[in-house]
């Protein structure tokens, strides 16, 4: 079996590429003319070595061109774009994708996914990208498909299936592409789905190989003609979980990953376990809240490191583990939903250090550097609803932050310019308790009920300036509406980011100081990326008001619900005046 995988693998290197190849993918971070990746390069720095915009010349950056997504499906538009060959690939809300002439903004083709009723997406219609490889432009949908088009006339070159969306299964995450393997998660951790990693061949959809994340269950490897041969447990059947909670325990791997070469390891994040009320299922239940390490040429667990062991807040720990070079060593930084912010030896997962991002945590005292384990506050767990009033509901805790997060699917950026990590973070906290469920097929498996609340009068969201070594927060912009947009830097020594009140900014990466602004006429959601096309830099970000915040937001939702939907993306570059 494993000679048949070899094979599998290395057909990926043994057809000519005729458009986007792996060594283009792999030096993307550091090429000016294009954006292959989520994350602008598979680490996931989200660093652009471009200087032509800067902070002397920023104040002079204006819109080339707008394009929008059209039609009354707006909602969440959470997408990055690609950049490839004179085309911009995006995609939108309801499993739509566009190319777009990079120069004019003019539309070259648009597929629209038909989705079937009764899809189950947990947080919003969105999107957050594609990935590009060969002529192929590729990306998830709703009902839990991966949709694989040509890039210069938007026809369907292939069509799996992926999951059963009938089950509470879907896709949001951009694809990640890493050593020729179409690497993917899943979403849903909110149905009971078991979260997995699947590896295909980018040209034709084929699994190669499938590892799940939850304990207990089995990985498979496959072979040309797609035979299923079986390739371990997933950890040891029940070591973690009880009686057959594992069967439907959540650990959604829905923000997709990222690859570093130096270490040869694809690393994901993992959901939370299902369902919410703890009291059901007393272990860790690995790996669930966790950041996994895959070897990619066996589709093992090479490590993992669980950021929230035996989760009852819903802290996901699905955030970008983003690798970078400090003291010599290779290491991940990763600002996790529960309020701590990990530095983890990305070669074999041993905590280097852990400290808080947001100011008040209140389900743990700190992390234990020895063990890697948070120091739990027992008042900080909701109440066992067998215990309470007619078994009904256990008691209340307030609990910050809330289940959305220090820090959600909005990515970070790291500059090696600076060592400094730019993290969109949230200050919000929610009262929370849990409840009797039992487990239906494509229903919500909760346990739980909450309302999220905000912290302070004058602000929810911060952008923080971290220093992975210290701890230390070096500066901190603060934003009356969360903060729900990625971020992005560069070697112009700017930070770019995006806030709900509709404006793109522009920030000195040193200081904090704003230097640009720009309103977009909706919130933005969504991560910026730059690029160069001949003598010009330009910037893309797309907007659209959405995602969790305005569904699952409680009062928080209430206060600024008077931002308005939309769907567009602007690109922007220097004025000649």
């Amino acid at each position: 079996m494993g000679v048949l995988l070899g094979a599998v693998v290395s057909s990926a290197f043994a057809v000519p590429q005729v458009g986007v190849t792996d060594a283009m993918i792999a030096n993307d971070a550091k090429a000016p003319n294009t954006v292959l990746s989520w994350g602008m390069g598979t680490e996931g720095e989200r660093y652009s070595t471009l200087t032509q915009i800067n902070t002397k010349t920023v104040s002079k950056l204006t819109p080339a061109w707008s394009f929008s997504f059209g039609g009354e499906k707006q909602r969440g538009q959470e997408s990055q774009p690609l950049i490839y060959n004179g085309k911009m690939f995006v995609t939108g809300s309801y499993s739509r994708i566009y190319a777009i002439d990079m120069k004019t903004g003019t539309k070259l083709w648009k597929y629209e996914h038909r989705l079937p009723d009764g899809i189950m997406p947990c947080c919003d219609v969105v999107n957050r990208g594609a990935a590009l490889y060969d002529n192929l432009v590729i990306f998830g949908t709703l009902d839990a498909q991966l949709i694989a088009l040509d890039q210069d006339t938007g026809k369907i070159v292939w069509k799996e299936k992926v999951a059963d969306y009938a089950a509470g299964y879907s896709m949001s995450a951009a694809p990640l592409i890493a050593k020729g393997l179409l690497l993917t998660g899943v979403s849903g951790g909110e149905f009971g789905v078991v979260g997995r990693v699947d590896a295909r061949n980018p040209r034709t959809g084929e699994l190669v190989w499938s590892r799940p994340m939850i304990e207990g269950h089995m990985g498979y490897k496959y072979d040309k003609d797609g035979k299923a041969t079986e390739n371990g447990i997933t950890g040891t059947v029940n070591k973690s979980w009880p009686g057959d909670l594992w069967k439907t325990g959540g650990g959604a791997t829905w923000l997709g990953g990222t690859y570093d070469p130096s270490t040869g390891l694809a690393y994901f994040g993992t959901g939370n376990p299902s369902p919410w009320n703890s009291h059901l299922r007393p272990g860790d239940n690995l790996y669930s809240s966790s950041t996994v390490a895959l070897d990619l040429d066996a589709g093992q667990i090479k490590w993992s490191y669980q950021t929230t062991p035996h989760d009852g807040w819903d802290y996901d720990g699905v955030n970008e583990f983003v690798t970078f070079d400090m003291d010599g060593k290779r290491y991940g930084g990763k600002a996790d939903r529960n309020g701590f912010f990990y530095v983890i030896d990305a070669k074999n997962g041993k905590l280097e250090n852990a400290f808080p991002f947001v100011k008040k945590i209140t389900w743990a005292s700190g992390i234990d550097l020895k063990t890697g384990r948070p120091n739990y506050l027992e008042t900080g767990r909701p109440g066992d609803p067998t215990k309470g009033e007619e078994g009904k509901k256990g008691t209340t805790s307030f609990v910050a932050p809330a289940f959305l997060g220090g820090k959600n699917q909005m990515p970070m950026a790291y500059s090696p310019q600076t060592k400094l990590f730019y993290v969109p973070a949230n200050e919000w906290g929610m009262d929370i308790w849990n409840e009797p469920v039992s487990y239906k097929k494509g229903s919500a498996y909760l346990g739980a009920g909450f309302t999220i609340r905000p912290i302070n009068d004058d602000y929810i969201g911060a952008l923080r300036a971290i220093n992975p070594k210290t701890g230390k927060i070096v500066w901190e912009i603060k934003n009356n509406a969360p903060l729900w947009g990625g971020v992005m830097t560069t070697a112009g020594g700017l930070v770019f980011y995006g806030t709900p009140e509709g404006f793109l900014k522009a920030v000195d990466a040193t200081t904090g100081k704003e230097l640009w602004k720009f309103q977009t006429g909706s919130g933005v959601v969504a991560p910026p990326v730059t690029w160069k096309d001949g003598d010009t830099q330009y910037v893309a970000v797309v907007s659209g008001w959405g995602g969790a915040v305005p569904l699952w937001g409680g009062e928080v939702a209430k206060k600024i619900n008077t931002i308005e939907q939309g769907g567009s993306v602007w690109v922007f570059k220097l004025s000649a005046k």
